[in-house]
């Protein structure tokens, strides 16, 4: 007979789980975010696309197999977008694999709205009037209700996959991996190399629209084949691709490059050179205007202005740490007739900004120095990825740099914030994410500087941003080389969201450049670096602008103020003696004076989006008055010159000293 008092009853492992609010809880070892989720809640289970566990964006159906921290990502979060169109993107690769048999594949990375998959068709060619057999087999896949299956390989596994499978592009990315890091993931019959995360299955992808094709260098380098990129979105619900493709013809309306050509604002020479934007008169000067708006704002808050040259010795920006991290995708050094001289484009103004405050002893009286500049900085970035002035490789920061004690960092960067929300009051930025950028826990290689550097710099964000009561959210892996950062995250007119203004924190820049200041007790101290740029860079910031005025800029940055315009040849002499005075009054306004009908005049110029025209006939030039007409055809009435100087001044006025 069995004695049961010898049989051992095995326990179940427990492992803690830690949740948002801090709260804790254990549970078994191998439990999953979605089993975690149902147990929430078996609504919640069902709309949660992908889990956080200790900092890492993994599968719900993820084992999780010790103590760990978790965040469960729904649709309305970044990361489950991320999954949800990372996988979508291999739905298409099996799409296409079904109807274009050896077909080869690059990579099909999420993006920012969507994805995209590089595909190399051979013989065959895909038209914009294939997407739509591409799409409903992608939708018929995704009634399949297809599992993703990840499978971790050995190198010689995948090497050995995809040479059989006769994908050399596969082969190329294998080699630049390490073993033991490699992974397949299978949906239906198509098996890709991936790290992941995915969807637990493509039932959940309900709608979907292939948006474009393009060409697009394998790798990103010109010397490669060229690959054909096609470009998608998928949504949960038929709805929100009916609401997206709303929003995308509204954009397309608004693409900065359309108007900025429209407004004459700026242009690329392929004769300079890609990336290199050229401003025109009238973008020249609304450029302008923003650095003058910013530099009177700086000049309260006690900034000092600097100029630095745009290129700077190789050793500058090795000391910096910027050559080991922005080598690649910087222009390649400049040789001098000197033997061994080496210079850079300069990448960064940091750098410079640091020598400059070597050139003298500091003392602890002297702290805060802050010093500002509008300097110009170079990337090469790859070809493919530039876009208009969003994307280029030679673009201007409205930089400066804050070097202060320990003791005044947290007052310094709140100050900064405070310039940041002024910058948005002001230009009708109404809705915006503070997004506290930390460093990748797990991979701390990727960042220079102490530990300890690093936690006294991400408590100071911390601390400032909830002492200025912001609506925040924690990226992990998302700060800088040298330090932890607060980015400002915009979302303009029509929803789409952009990241305008940066604010970081340094503690390891001057001890690399060794800045010292003395302080009271005539002992030598370390000062805190703060890195600050509340456009980010002039290029984006206008084209970010122009797409969320959609070119209607407000009164006191519009290119022209007011038009006027006679209503026969005979009236251009009253016309230009308005001009005269207005232009007197430091109003920007010029004279249509071609020999075109006065309907034609209101309309052409109601196109280029300038905020009043001024119309001039017999009975305005006898008054000496002027009828006015607002952007969008409200007729205000008429009023004298002087009248209509005075309503323009008080309302840039209002429009810059009342926020």
């Amino acid at each position: 007979m069995q004695d049961y008092k010898d049989i051992k009853i095995s326990q179940p492992i427990m492992i803690n789980i830690k949740f948002p609010d801090g709260s804790v809880r254990p549970f078994n070892k191998g439990i999953t975010a979605f089993e975690i989720a149902n147990g929430i809640s078996p609504r919640l289970a069902s709309e949660v696309l992908a889990a956080t566990i200790n900092s890492k964006v993994v599968e719900i159906n993820r084992p999780i197999n010790e103590d760990a921290s978790i965040k469960l990502h729904k649709w309305e979060d970044q990361e489950a977008k991320n999954t949800f169109w990372h996988s979508s993107s291999h739905l298409m690769a099996e799409a296409l694999e079904q109807l274009y048999p050896g077909i080869k594949f690059g990579i099909g990375p999420a993006i920012e709205t969507g994805f995209y998959y590089d595909v190399d068709l051979g013989e065959k060619t895909i038209t914009e009037s294939d997407l739509k057999k591409i799409e409903d087999k992608m939708l018929e896949l995704a009634r399949e209700k297809q599992h993703f299956v990840r499978k971790d390989v050995s190198k010689e596994e995948a090497m050995s996959t995809y040479t059989t499978k006769g994908d050399e592009y596969k082969c190329e990315l294998i080699k630049d991996l390490e073993d033991g890091t490699i992974s397949f993931y299978t949906n239906g019959s198509f098996t890709d190399l991936c790290r992941g995360p995915h969807l637990s299955d493509t039932s959940v992808i309900k709608a979907v629209k292939l948006t474009s094709i393009a060409g697009a260098y394998w790798r990103g380098n010109e010397k490669n084949k060229m690959l054909t990129r096609i470009y998608g979105v998928t949504f949960p619900q038929k709805k929100m691709l009916d609401e997206y493709l709303i929003m995308l013809e509204e954009a397309k309306k608004r693409d900065h490059r359309k108007i900025g050509k429209e407004l004459e604002l700026f242009a690329f020479s392929q004769r300079v050179g890609q990336g290199l934007p050229l401003w025109l008169p009238k973008g020249a000067m609304l450029r302008e205007r923003l650095e003058n708006f910013l530099k009177s704002v700086q000049k309260k808050y006690g900034y000092l202005p600097v100029i630095t040259p745009h290129i700077g010795q190789k050793e500058l920006y090795v000391t910096s740490g910027h050559y080991a991290k922005y080598g690649k995708d910087s222009f390649q050094p400049i040789h001098t007739p000197q033997e061994g001289e080496e210079f850079l484009l300069k990448p960064m103004n940091c750098p410079h900004h640091c020598e400059i405050y070597k050139v003298k002893p500091r003392s602890y009286k002297d702290m805060p120095l802050r010093l500002a500049e509008f300097g110009t900085v170079y990337r090469y970035e790859q070809s493919g990825e530039l876009h208009g002035l969003t994307r280029v490789r030679g673009f201007t920061q409205d930089d400066a740099h804050i070097f202060c004690r320990p003791d005044q960092l947290k007052e310094e960067f709140i100050k900064v914030i405070d310039i940041v929300l002024y910058i948005f009051k002001t230009l009708d930025f109404k809705e915006y994410t503070a997004q506290i950028s930390l460093r990748d826990p797990d991979n701390r290689e990727k960042y220079i500087g102490s530990d300890e550097n690093w936690e006294k710099a991400e408590r100071a964000i911390i601390e400032a941003a909830a002492e200025k009561g912001l609506n925040t959210v924690v990226e992990l892996g998302e700060a800088a080389f040298y330090g932890p950062k607060l980015d400002f995250m915009v979302r303009d007119a029509i929803g789409r969201k952009w990241q305008l203004g940066t604010i970081q924190v340094d503690y390891n820049l001057p001890e690399r450049f060794e800045l010292e200041y003395v302080g009271a007790d005539d002992k030598k101290y370390r000062p805190v670096m703060i890195h600050r740029a509340p456009f980010g860079s002039m290029e984006r910031f206008v084209a970010v602008l122009i797409e969320h005025t959609g070119g209607k800029f407000p009164l006191w940055l519009a290119p022209e103020q007011a038009v006027i315009l006679p209503v026969s040849e005979k009236h251009n002499e009253y016309a230009k003696k308005v001009v005269d005075s207005l232009n007197n009054s430091d109003i920007r306004a010029s004279i249509d004076d071609r020999n075109e009908t006065i309907g034609k005049k209101i309309r052409e110029n109601e196109l280029k989006r300038v905020p009043f025209l001024l119309i001039v006939g017999e009975k305005e030039a006898e008054s000496g008055k002027v009828s006015v007409r607002k952007q969008g055809g409200e007729d205000i009435g008429t009023m004298s010159v002087e009248e209509f100087a005075e309503l323009i001044t008080n309302e840039v006025k209002r429009q810059i000293s009342n926020n």
